[in-house]
């Protein structure tokens, strides 16, 4: 038998009943149930739990999903995503139903998938994530989707590495002009711990000396390096809106909410311009191009977002980062639309 967190019936959102899909916290409620099952199906590979011993099921089925496919990594054999196909329900607002869900799992701590997971965390901080292998099947399978039924009604999801390689796989396709609906738990920021700071003038300070730093080193190397600036991809990107859901006291997703608010700061106080350029870029990306080395693109970089911040108390960091967070019906939210 699982743990209890594992279990559906007994820490699973069995309040939605009924999903109302305009409903924006029934959405995030189902997104999230659905990476839970990816976890799941890991875990009860794991532990060979099979037929009616299976915990993983009813994360999908109870919102009347069924798995269309699973995605496992050729390294290791885990399951690290899934495929849900709604099941058709009568529905008078068909346009707001995944008809698909492509769902991505993160790092898990037990079992034998945790060697291959921390390979590909350590891959994620070096901007490498693109690739691995386990991104290229995860990859393949999104644009296969996309061949298949087309756009308009497939969602990605993820938690914590696999919000990583959701949003990925999203920045690819809106670079195709694919605009997927997004679902990010937890995505990790890999950058210095700005937003621990707790005094506010200094945080906002250190803030305008890292995007002056940042955007005085870019227009320094512009002139050198001409070829494969960010600035046109960037902004191709700020069409695309993903959702972002983070925790302050998850170190690992909180910077998010400094980086956008700061680009707001910035635009109020006359230096918009400088925040622009300085948000396409990382310092570790600028050094490695200064010093004559090929420069992978910051995955965490977006210019757009719509950012949903838990500001529920978190008891510890497991509970701040965790996914069960994401369905609870009791939530303290705040949410703000960034639009580069």
């Amino acid at each position: 038998m699982g743990s209890e967190r594992e279990d559906f019936n007994c820490s699973g959102p069995l309040h939605l009943n009924t999903v109302d899909w305009r409903n924006v916290d029934h959405r995030r409620s189902v997104a999230a149930s659905l990476v839970q099952g990816v976890y799941i199906l890991q875990r009860d590979r794991q532990e060979n739990r099979q037929g009616t011993h299976a915990l993983a099921p009813l994360w999908w089925q109870f919102f009347n999903f069924q798995l269309y496919s699973q995605l496992v990594d050729d390294a290791d054999l885990s399951v690290f995503g899934a495929i849900y196909e709604l099941i058709p329900q009568n529905c008078n607002h068909f346009i707001e139903v995944p008809l698909y869900v492509i769902a991505f799992r993160g790092t898990l701590t037990k079992g034998d998938a945790f060697s291959r997971d921390f390979e590909l965390d350590i891959h994620f901080i070096r901007n490498g994530l693109h690739r691995t292998s386990r991104f290229e099947i995860a990859m393949q399978a999104v644009q296969n989707m996309v061949a298949a039924v087309g756009n308009s009604n497939i969602w990605l999801a993820g938690h914590s590495l696999g919000s990583a390689m959701a949003m990925l796989a999203g920045k690819n396709m809106a670079k195709r002009g694919i605009f997927l609906e997004a679902f990010l738990f937890n995505p990790p920021f890999f950058s210095a711990p700005i937003e621990r700071i707790k005094d506010k003038k200094l945080k906002h300070g250190v803030r305008i000396a890292s995007s002056l730093i940042t955007a005085g080193f870019a227009v320094a190397l512009k002139g050198k390096h001409q070829k494969n600036q960010p600035d046109n991809t960037f902004v191709a990107l700020s069409a695309w809106v993903p959702y972002l859901f983070v925790n302050p006291s998850d170190h690992i997703c909180s910077e998010y909410i400094g980086y956008f608010e700061h680009r707001k700061k910035m635009e109020e106080i006359g230096a918009g311009g400088i925040e622009r350029l300085a948000t396409q870029h990382s310092i570790g990306g600028l050094f490695m191009t200064a010093i004559g080395k090929e420069s992978e693109e910051a995955l965490h970089l977006i210019p757009s977002a719509n950012l949903t911040v838990n500001l529920t108390r978190s008891s510890d960091f497991k509970e701040a980062h965790g996914i069960h967070q994401w369905w609870r019906n009791d939530l303290h939210l705040q949410s703000k639309l960034y639009n580069y």
